[in-house]
């Protein structure tokens, strides 16, 4: 019984009702804790061991930075042609067809195109009765110097009809397009491009609707002038232009019976194509021609040559992206062998890291961040060398400046990705370093 007493005097009382037990973590987050914690320690150390060979991490981040401005110069370059060539060819209307002669040939030696006369203003008329057309009009070529007063200057003079300003899209400045009744009555009244303007009527104040200019022999007032259109986009100003009546151009300036060309617009562009077969079949029969082969014409379709100028624009914006990408790949390479060298000289400090405790995914995750900093600081200085590289070459070329904030948060991912993938071998091959070994490297 004695024993039994004892026993119970020694047995644990309770905690007081007041006292409360100690809080366990829990093991998630002590996972959580622990790794916020290494991956702070790797990166401390990645860091650290950047510095220490600062010149090295420069250098090996240089790729990365050629690569990297590289894309965005390639970029802005393309994108900025791309911007020239639509500001040029703005002045196409995509519903425009124009037919031209085709070329001659004696002796074996043929002639460039619209050296053959085919083409005549019964052709014109007859293509302007096809479903689907909504102007037509032939054009006719009558160079020559145009005086006003003591100024001179010589230009492109071309006979049309009154809906030619409907297909050539233009926008009068001052005064009024010649009428029907002026083509009808063969009036010798003329409308001036910007150019011819600013080249006749200087100093500038003077208004040159009302005013007489003489074209060869013929005077000609001008009743209206043309708002500014800038380049044709193949080398030719479209303001350096003198429209007048086809008939006037015709009767007092050329004699010629045939026409230069015959320009027509389709109603729609669902229609160009159907209206271009159908041209062709017409002008084939008018011209009693029964083999496509022997044509004696050409049709030049607007929107083909803007697909085909838009399509070019676009392979050479992937050609220069991709060129500018092997960049980023010899950059990417560069790191994996610095990284490489790197592992190799520290393979004694991994060792030691290893074996007081740190883990595999702990050496990982060092020697990726360190990948992944060189590989970011190169793309942020290349980030800003760049749009300067693409503003210098712009400026000297006279392309307007365009970069897309697109391409720079691609270029800056792409190259930071290039450091993570190249640098994982690395980080891996030091991660499943055996530490006995490695502490026996000197």
């Amino acid at each position: 019984m004695k024993i039994m007493r004892d026993e119970r005097e020694r047995t644990v009382q309770p905690l007081p009702p007041s006292s409360k037990p100690v809080a366990k973590r829990r093991p998630q987050q002590h996972r959580r804790a622990h790794g916020f914690q290494g991956m702070f320690q790797s990166t401390g150390s990645a860091l650290q061991a950047l510095r220490a060979n600062l010149l090295r991490s420069l250098l090996t981040s240089l790729g990365i930075i050629i690569g990297v401005g590289a894309v965005i110069i390639m970029i802005a370059i393309s994108e900025g042609n791309t911007s020239s060539i639509n500001s040029r060819l703005s002045t196409l209307n995509p519903l425009q067809l124009t037919i031209r002669s085709g070329s001659t040939s004696t002796g074996g030696v043929r002639g460039g195109a619209g050296t053959l006369q085919s083409l005549t203003q019964a052709d014109a008329d007859a293509l302007g009765q096809l479903q689907h057309v909504s102007a037509v009009s032939p054009t006719l070529n009558a160079n020559g110097q145009i005086v006003y007063s003591n100024q001179n200057w010589s230009s492109s003079v071309q006979g049309v009809y009154p809906g030619y300003q409907q297909i050539g899209s233009w926008q009068l400045q001052e005064g009024n397009f010649f009428t029907q009744a002026d083509e009808q009555s063969g009036t010798t009244v003329a409308v001036l491009g910007q150019t011819v303007v600013d080249n006749l009527f200087t100093p500038p104040g003077i208004d040159p609707i009302g005013q007489q200019i003489r074209i060869g022999t013929v005077t000609f007032t001008v009743v209206g002038t043309l708002a500014s259109k800038g380049s044709t986009g193949f080398g030719s100003n479209a303001d350096d232009i003198v429209y007048i009546p086809f008939s006037t151009a015709q009767q007092r300036l050329s004699g010629s019976q045939f026409v230069s060309s015959i320009v027509l617009t389709a109603d729609n562009s669902g229609d160009v194509n159907s209206v271009q077969s159908a041209a062709q079949a017409l002008l084939e029969q008018r011209h009693n021609i029964s083999n496509p082969a022997s044509d004696d014409f050409t049709i030049q379709n607007a929107s083909q040559v803007l697909s085909t100028v838009q399509a070019t624009a676009q392979s050479l914006t992937i050609l220069l992206v991709g060129v500018a990408a092997v960049s980023l790949i010899v950059g990417g390479i560069g790191i994996m062998n610095i990284m490489l060298v790197s592992v190799t000289e520290r393979t004694r400090e991994i060792g030691i890291r290893i074996a007081i405790g740190a883990r595999q995914r702990d050496v990982l995750a060092q020697f990726l961040i360190e990948a992944f900093v060189l590989s970011a600081l190169g793309g942020i200085v290349g980030l800003i060398i760049g749009p300067i590289g693409a503003f210098a070459i712009a400026h000297a070329n006279g392309y307007p400046l365009v970069i897309d904030p697109l391409s720079i948060l691609i270029a800056f991912g792409v190259s930071a990705l290039v450091g993570i993938v190249f640098g994982f071998y690395p980080a891996q091959r030091a991660a499943r370093m055996n530490p006995i070994e490695a502490l026996r490297t000197e």
